[in-house]
């Protein structure tokens, strides 16, 4: 196999597993949206960085999507609702 090929198969099997990964936050949390966030971003920039430049290129976009996707997720996080009996 090539490692184009290889290449491919594991940004698919890295992508699936950020699509599992991202339902499990509880989204009126600032902690827990921030981890959730990065982690997402951290995947998605490695894989991103991994077709477009390589090594290097993947642990760069890890290290900027990871710290996007922790700003992001923490500065997005809603109110939790009040209970209405």
């Amino acid at each position: 196999m090539s490692d184009r090929i290889i290449r491919n198969a594991m940004t698919a099997a890295a992508f699936t597993a950020l699509l599992a990964l991202a339902g499990c936050g509880d989204r009126y949390n600032a902690g827990s949206r921030a981890g959730t966030g990065a982690l997402i971003g951290a995947g998605g920039g490695a894989a991103i960085g991994a077709i477009a430049g390589g090594g290097p290129g993947a642990a760069i976009g890890a290290l900027a999507g990871g710290g996007t996707g922790a700003a992001v997720g923490a500065a997005t996080t809603p109110e939790r609702p009040r209970r209405r009996y």
